[in-house]
């Protein structure tokens, strides 16, 4: 039996997390408080689950994660990033922006997908992190074409540490055009890990792999306690 949280309830160690049937699932209740997210985020946890479950908290052992010094562009992404990057400068018909949309950019990634239905962003995850947003922990990085936002990523920055939460894309390569502006910039400010949770064969293409989970919070707790990143402006991608 996992754990049941009441408001004022602490998160039980992460080593008392499932190992079998739910590897990584550590606890369920409570809310999505900012409050109760940033604890959760400064512990290496995070809520995940479908529409009408209990919240439930997770820590998962191996955890995926991609260091922003190995970010792996593709040749064709690259001819995408030089492309993007010349229109942002030009003022043609592509631009990347930060933090100018963040619930829509939220809302596109609950949104069906070609593949399957929606994801478990749910109304009330979108409140929790709209308020972690409000107070400067969470963060949003957009691609727009011809004025429509066709393509972003979101997640939540604790000091130095990066915890990618999800992406989409309308237009192709429009996901990972915004994952190599925000990897760019993290890496510009020092940010060297970027959390990305769960293993998924996407995210490997990109340079991510999983590392135990001692090792990602002995790093975690470096990262953390570095100062938060005071401004957040767009930096040019990376290309090679």
């Amino acid at each position: 039996m996992i754990p049941w949280l009441e408001a004022n309830t602490p998160f039980p160690d992460v080593s008392e997390a499932l190992t079998t049937d739910a590897p990584g699932l550590l606890a369920a209740g409570a809310d999505l408080s900012p409050r109760r997210l940033l604890q959760a985020y400064r512990n290496g946890i995070f809520p995940w689950f479908s529409e009408g479950q209990p919240i439930l908290w997770w820590s998962t052992d191996p955890r995926m994660v991609l260091y922003t010094d190995a970010f792996k562009v593709s040749d064709s992404l690259k001819k995408t990033l030089r492309k993007v990057e010349r229109s942002r400068l030009e003022g043609g018909r592509w631009d990347v922006r930060f933090d100018s949309a963040f619930e829509a950019v939220m809302r596109a990634c609950a949104a069906p997908r070609k593949d399957g239905p929606g994801t478990w962003i749910s109304e009330d995850i979108i409140a929790g992190y709209g308020g972690l947003h409000r107070l400067g922990h969470a963060h949003s990085a957009e691609v727009w074409l011809d004025g429509e936002l066709v393509g972003g990523a979101y997640g939540v920055c604790i000091g130095r540490m990066f915890y990618g939460e999800s992406m989409f894309a309308r237009v192709s390569d429009a996901s990972k055009v915004a994952l190599a502006y925000l990897v760019a910039f993290l890496r510009g400010h020092g940010v060297r890990l970027l959390d990305c949770q769960q293993e998924t064969g996407h995210l490997a293409s990109l340079g991510a792999f999983p590392i135990p989970r001692r090792q990602f919070l002995e790093h975690l707790r470096q990262a953390i306690a570095e100062p938060p990143i005071e401004r957040w402006e767009v930096a040019p991608p990376l290309t090679t």
